[in-house]
């Protein structure tokens, strides 16, 4: 039985993503830069629930809760703001708007996606993050975070939930990312 690595997520529009570019450009020139695994702005998203590896014969039912999942929830006002980091491991773009119907959001996909039969770690309080950067050994990020801790993005409208295929790179080719695919999206509201 084959199985797709999936996460459900909120994706930022062009016009944001330009902007944190925009913001995150500088970053690349602090010391210590090079040595950290920037993500492509392809893979900008926040995760809302991370599902791991599904079996194919569990889509249809997740399909189908997901789409409930999108259409209980209103669409609601979302914006890229400041930064953060997870210990010396993580950067991170944070969110400002509606973040409590984000957070509902995301406890209504992960609830989707454990009824559709889809193994879920523990849920734990969710953290609005869009990671821009990681490191395999720790770091200390603290420069990085203060340099995003201004950045106020435009507002926008998340009308979207979207279920997201990972496919992670090959071991030992330098430089390459992991391949991000929207298997679906379905629209927020009724």
């Amino acid at each position: 039985m084959s199985s797709q690595r999936l996460f459900a997520a909120v994706l930022p529009p062009e016009p944001a993503a330009d902007e944190l570019a925009r913001a995150v450009a500088p970053l690349h020139r602090l010391p210590g830069a090079v040595n950290l695994r920037w993500t492509a702005r392809a893979g900008w998203h926040y995760t809302l629930a991370f599902l791991g590896s599904v079996d194919e014969e569990l889509l249809p039912e997740l399909y189908s809760r997901l789409e409930r999942a999108a259409h209980r929830t209103e669409p609601f006002p979302l914006r890229v703001h400041g930064g953060g980091r997870f210990d010396g491991r993580a950067l991170w773009a944070g969110a400002a708007g509606g973040l409590d119907t984000l957070r509902l959001l995301a406890e209504r996909a992960h609830a989707a996606a454990r009824r559709s039969g889809v193994a879920m770690e523990e849920h734990r309080r969710y953290t609005p993050h869009l990671t821009l950067a990681r490191s395999r050994v720790p770091t200390d990020l603290t420069p990085y975070a203060a340099a995003l801790e201004g950045f106020e993005g435009r507002h926008w409208e998340a009308g979207e939930l979207s279920l997201v295929r990972s496919d992670l790179p090959v071991d030992g080719v330098p430089g390459q990312q992991p391949g991000y695919e929207v298997v679906r999206a379905w629209p927020l509201g009724r």
